[in-house]
């Protein structure tokens, strides 16, 4: 079933302009900065596009976007462009060898952003993520995400362990990315349907959700440091299955 529509905020300039080239339909209203100067070539796409715009005081579109980086424009959207976990993997069912990437409670708005930035760069074809301490598609993480949120699928579910078990009935292996015991990621053979599952900043992927996994992978550290950034480590194992897969065909 269909989940309850959220209204959002996306701000900043690149971001509207992505989502007036994609899908201008989403965008219920634009709110510019009084007196705002240098934005008349969004307004002129908004007229074309028939997305109806107004000038608000700055303190207003401050409180709409919850941040200062505004950039004296903000858009409400009508809903979240979230799609349903059935639909997916039948589309998935299509695809030789699909890439997913599992968000297992990443808590920080800029961390998803960039992750989903990264699995859109790199040619991935889906985002999942749970309901329950993880950040969901915000205004901040259009922001941070550079306005590619919703180029690629994005799943959300209630349940990531009852999701994982689902994705190996589709035929997907489960790469857990673990700072201890997995093997090196370059030396694991990612051509396969799959599904990499990054876990929290902090904690990393739970103990449970460890266990469903086929194989953990992680990736090799100098010089003490003991765990990279969240969304560079997602940025990381998503490329080198692109390279591995696609070095002889692109």
């Amino acid at each position: 079933q269909m989940e309850k529509k959220e209204t959002i905020a996306v701000y900043g300039k690149n971001p509207i302009y992505e989502l007036l080239d994609r899908n201008p339909a989403e965008i219920q209203k634009v709110y510019f900065k009084d007196a705002a100067r240098g934005v008349s070539d969004i307004q002129e796409a908004l007229s074309k596009a028939k997305v109806p715009f107004a000038f608000v005081p700055e303190k207003k579109l401050r409180d709409m976007a919850g941040s200062k980086e505004h950039q004296g424009v903000v858009a409400l959207l009508s809903s979240v462009p979230y799609t349903d976990l059935g639909p997916f993997l039948e589309e998935m069912a299509k695809v030789k060898y699909p890439c997913v990437l599992v968000m297992d409670e990443i808590e920080d708005p800029h961390n998803v952003g960039a992750i989903i930035r990264s699995a859109t760069a790199a040619g991935a074809h889906g985002i999942i993520m749970g309901k329950h301490n993880q950040a969901g598609v915000t205004g901040a993480v259009y922001k941070t995400s550079a306005g590619t949120a919703g180029k690629i699928p994005i799943v959300r579910v209630s349940n990531i362990n009852d999701t994982i078990r689902k994705l190996k009935e589709a035929r997907f292996w489960i790469a857990g990315l673990s700072g201890e015991n997995g093997k090196n990621f370059w030396q694991e053979n990612l051509e396969s349907p799959i599904a990499f599952v990054v876990g929290n900043e902090g904690t990393g992927i739970r103990q449970e959700t460890l266990k469903l996994c086929d194989f953990a992978i992680s990736i090799p550290m100098k010089n003490g440091v003991e765990s990279l950034n969240a969304s560079v480590s997602a940025a990381l194992v998503m490329y080198e299955w692109r390279r591995q897969g696609f070095l002889h065909k692109e």
